[in-house]
């Protein structure tokens, strides 16, 4: 069973929760993962840069911060995961415009990201880097 629960966290009253979630359930479903809990929680700068630095030591804001709860274990077939990703509104509407992209687009983006990350994906070299990048864009646009 996939559970994937969307919350708004900021003074922003208009945003894509339907599109963000569909982003993350088409990764899951596109790694052929059949049990997840995810929540997916949308923040400001200042929250994020607050967990930035409460969990991962870094002091400063950023885009998308992923938390495993629980990860499969490797012999398990049905690839059960459990997560939170957290997700700056702030940073994702710069980002958008720096990219040229809506910032729908942006927060899909970040919530496949975040969620890709769940599912065991790394992000650490340039290769990896370019992985992620390219199932992020297959993911948002199915």
């Amino acid at each position: 069973m996939i559970d994937i629960a969307t919350h708004n966290d900021t003074a922003y009253k208009r945003l894509p929760l339907a599109k963000i979630k569909r982003a993350a359930e088409n990764v899951l479903n596109g790694e052929n993962i059949t049990a997840a809990s995810v929540s997916i929680v949308i923040v400001d700068d200042e929250k994020i840069h607050n967990l930035n630095r409460q969990y991962l030591n870094h002091d400063y804001p950023t885009d998308v911060i992923t938390f495993a709860l629980a990860e499969a274990d490797d012999s398990d077939e049905n690839g059960e995961i459990d997560g939170e990703i957290y997700i700056s509104v702030e940073t994702a509407r710069e980002q958008a415009q720096e990219y040229g992209v809506s910032l729908t687009n942006e927060l899909m983006r970040l919530a496949a990201h975040g969620t890709l990350h769940l599912a065991g994906y790394d992000d650490a070299t340039v290769e990896q880097r370019a992985t992620m990048k390219q199932l992020e864009d297959r993911y948002i646009t199915w």
